[in-house]
């Protein structure tokens, strides 16, 4: 009877040891999943794709995963906001192409820090996250004219160089145009480095050193109502990653 119930004993301790490693073992792999995702779709209003580093091309929904080598693409009429692991925000305007280069962020290691995009086309409103302010170096967009980088902010840039049939670029000259809300810039390309700090406007020509602009070029990101209503009352417009599908390979 004694041998029986030791037996049971050693037993429930056997599976308990077993449950706490198995435990353990998913703990660790989410938190290596997570590390996986730079970021997810916070909002969007439209059509939102992303080409993946393996040519596969998925049509995406609110809280799809974004990841290092991803080629996100708003449709005409479409906005979607990107929010990353280290809390910062991207906004795109649509008929926008932004590639995510590189994307490398753990609480704990600032110094492998990394976070690299491309303005492909388009237009976007960036506020950074823990990354931008903790290691600014680590911080670059890239566009036609001119590399941004930042020292904590929240900035726009428009790419007037690619879509000339764009109304807002239509009528402004063939240029990237950059505007800081707060915080500062800094705009670098070959001819020249420019600083533009909050309240201020600024034009990067091909091949032409950073100018300021004496004026607002009216490049403003204007979402739908239902858009703005969703970003303020964190409702699920578009939600569910049921929603989220994969189209082909090119």
């Amino acid at each position: 009877m004694h041998q029986s119930v030791d037996s049971t004993r050693h037993m429930g301790l056997r599976e308990f040891f077993a449950w706490s490693v198995c435990a353990m073992a998913l703990v660790v792999y989410a938190g290596h999943a997570r590390a996986a995702d730079s970021g997810s779709v916070e909002q969007l209003s439209g059509t939102l794709s992303v080409k993946g580093a393996d040519g596969k091309i998925r049509i995406l929904s609110r809280k799809s995963v974004i990841r290092s080598g991803d080629t996100i693409n708003t449709e005409h009429d479409s906005y979607a906001q990107i929010k990353f692991a280290d809390g910062g925000r991207v906004t795109l305007k649509p008929n926008t192409t932004v590639r995510l280069d590189q994307f490398k962020f753990s609480e704990d290691k600032p110094k492998e820090d990394s976070f690299i995009y491309s303005l492909l086309r388009g237009g976007l409103r960036a506020v950074t996250g823990l990354l931008g302010r903790r290691n600014k170096e680590a911080y670059e967009l890239k566009t036609a004219t001119a590399t941004v980088g930042i020292r904590g902010t929240t900035f726009s840039v428009d790419d007037c160089t690619t879509d000339r049939a764009s109304p807002d670029c239509a009528r402004l000259q063939s240029a990237v145009y950059v505007g800081v809300t707060d915080g500062e810039i800094v705009v670098r390309n070959a001819q020249g480095e420019l600083g533009i700090a909050a309240g201020q406007f600024g034009l990067i020509e091909r091949e032409r050193r950073p100018l300021f602009l004496s004026t607002d070029p009216g490049l403003h990101i204007t979402p739908p109502a239902s858009f703005i209503a969703s970003l303020a009352g964190g409702s699920t417009l578009n939600a569910g990653r049921a929603m989220e599908c994969v189209v082909g390979q090119r």
